[in-house]
């Protein structure tokens, strides 16, 4: 899973996709997940630097992510999978 390259994420948590000229707004948590998703980090990878660096535990992250993802997904911010 990773990120359209297009999208414009700022440290303030802006996203815009120019695709379709369509903006977002999101938190620290949200920005830090973006990038990581535009890097192609691992989605293992996400939850692991999540849990340690927020107060989360493992289940509750993934389900949280799950639920950030699905949503971004809508919004047409990722690549198709093929």
């Amino acid at each position: 899973m990773k990120l359209k390259k297009n999208i414009a994420i700022s440290e303030s948590g802006f996203i815009f996709n120019p695709e379709i000229g369509t903006s977002f707004t999101t938190n620290s948590l949200g920005v830090a997940i973006l990038k990581q998703l535009k890097e192609k980090t691992s989605l293992d990878q996400i939850k692991d630097s999540i849990v340690k660096n927020y107060d989360i535990d493992a289940i509750t992250c993934e389900k949280d992510l799950d639920d950030f993802l699905r949503i971004v997904n809508q919004y047409n911010l990722l690549e198709e999978q093929t």
